[in-house]
């Protein structure tokens, strides 16, 4: 969008036989950037979904864009969101049974909950409140981030420590062959996924976990000595009554 409007901006001037000062241009391209910004703005406070995330950058948006240090996690990105391995996020998709905590027992297992809250992750905390302060909210937490590289560190660290963990924990209880089919349904999937995509290796032996014998691309490749011909394919005979077929 910006982009665009600095080219067309360009265009009309130049359409007009004028060469306009690269401090024109940056003008139009701030111009453009305030625009867009806004734009965002405006469509994110509309939104009706994902509205923790939303409520605690959409005040900052605009430091949040042009933040000078930080950058976003994939475990990060799971507590600032709420997508990720929490209880109340698996159970909404349909992978557990009920939104409780693992680690505590707590009914709701939720973003929130395992940053702030949970006991399971105590040690972890400590060590996010001495870089972030006591309010753990989430927009105290963008905040404190936006302000401090080391906040923002801290925030990543902790996301990363505890969600791998919490991953790791998912993985055991989906492994276990006693949890309940619901918990065990994407293992599964993944499982027959692999069995479709197995190869077989050269000699004939079937594609493991099908029972189908290997395509053809698995056969060995012809012989290049004197012959040619692959043993698999019989030669053509010679052409009977002249023509084609080899002079005597």
């Amino acid at each position: 969008m910006v982009l665009s409007a600095v080219y067309h901006w360009t265009a009309e001037q130049r359409a007009r036989d004028l060469r306009p000062a690269p401090e024109e241009r940056g003008a139009v391209r701030r111009h453009a950037h305030e625009d867009m910004v806004r734009g965002w703005e405006e469509d994110l406070s509309r939104a009706q979904f994902g509205r923790r995330t939303l409520d605690a950058i959409g005040p900052n948006l605009d430091r949040w864009l042009e933040r000078p240090h930080g950058f976003l996690t994939y475990r990060l990105v799971q507590v600032l969101t709420g997508h990720g391995c929490f209880g109340n996020y698996l159970h909404k998709i349909g992978r557990e049974e009920s939104p409780s905590c693992h680690e505590c027992g707590a009914a709701v297992d939720s973003a929130q909950h395992t940053l702030a809250v949970c006991p399971g992750w105590e040690e972890q905390r400590r060590v996010l409140v001495g870089a972030v302060g006591q309010d753990l909210s989430l927009p105290s937490i963008v905040n404190a981030m936006l302000d401090d590289e080391r906040a923002w560190k801290a925030m990543a660290s902790f996301c990363e420590t505890v969600m791998s963990q919490k991953e790791a924990a998912e993985r055991e209880r989906e492994d276990d062959p006693s949890a309940p089919p619901l918990r065990r349904r994407r293992r599964g999937r993944r499982r027959r996924a692999y069995d479709r995509s197995s190869l077989a290796p050269p000699g004939g032996q079937q594609v493991v976990g099908t029972g189908v014998p290997p395509p053809a691309l698995h056969a060995p490749p012809p012989s290049r000595g004197n012959s040619a011909v692959s043993p698999a394919i019989p030669p053509i005979p010679p052409s009977q009554g002249g023509g084609a077929g080899p002079a005597s």
